[in-house]
């Protein structure tokens, strides 16, 4: 009797702990904000940088946001070393991908490295296009 107590407490600590872990995991950094923002919004806002997370091949297909900076998302160490030159204090950081997965993904990733807001730009460029803007073509 005694043993199988221990196992069903022994059980249920485990189960505690997976789940902060996972909750965590799934957690929002305070400095992330998801929002579906029109392209014409980002275009030339000072108190932004918009950076184009997708890779070459995509800008070329689908052009890009003019003024968006075009740097592929890798990992977080590498993108942030490309970004920061571009990025003052007071500026909020801008992803924006294909769809919105990436951009969810590397905004998590970078939000505790840097005290800059981060937007992640919901729907990604299918949605801004969809809202009505005509994208430029990449100059890279």
């Amino acid at each position: 009797m005694q043993r199988r107590s221990l196992l069903w407490v022994g059980g249920a600590a485990i189960l505690a702990v997976l789940g902060v872990a996972f909750a965590r995991r799934g957690a929002v950094p305070s400095n992330v904000r998801l929002e579906a923002v029109s392209g014409a919004d980002l275009v030339g806002d000072p108190d932004t940088v918009l950076v184009d997370i997708r890779t070459p091949e995509e800008w070329q297909q689908s052009g890009v946001i003019e003024g968006a900076l075009l740097i592929t998302y890798t990992d977080p160490d590498s993108f942030l070393q490309a970004v920061r030159p571009h990025l003052k204090p007071d500026q909020t950081l801008a992803l924006v991908c294909r769809s919105g997965n990436r951009t969810s993904r590397a905004a998590r990733q970078i939000a505790g490295m840097i005290d800059n807001p981060v937007l992640d730009v919901q729907g990604g460029m299918i949605r801004v296009v969809r809202g009505g803007y005509a994208p430029v073509a990449a100059t890279r």
